[in-house]
């Protein structure tokens, strides 16, 4: 069985800066894709950084420049470096891994910047 925990999330002053980790266990194999969402109250869920296998990344328009995704696979950890924490950055952040043609989403971890 996949399983992703996330850990990282807190409060934090706008400006401010938190690393994200997920780590992924349960699979031998290596995630196509493992990225970063987040959700507000009432809102879809939405990308915020994804990172293939290949190291090749993607980033949210709202968070290119600030947040930065890096993955370890030997300790099959992802992690989202955020910087310049702004207000609107609120959310609950989930981790997701694509194995083998199926996704896998961990609980998510709170993220709160206050103004």
């Amino acid at each position: 069985q996949v399983q992703l925990v996330e850990s990282g999330g807190g409060l934090v002053q706008a400006g401010g800066s938190l690393r994200l980790s997920c780590v992924a266990s349960g699979s031998i194999f290596v995630p196509a894709t493992t990225g970063w969402y987040r959700q507000v109250s009432g809102k879809p869920r939405e990308l915020v950084a994804e990172i293939s296998r290949g190291g090749s990344t993607n980033y949210a328009d709202s968070v290119k420049g600030r947040f930065t995704i890096t993955g370890d696979s030997a300790k099959q950890t992802v992690f989202l470096q955020m910087n310049s924490l702004k207000p609107e950055d609120t959310a609950v952040y989930y981790c997701k891994a694509s194995i083998q043609i199926r996704d896998y989403w961990g609980q998510g971890t709170q993220v709160t910047v206050s103004s």
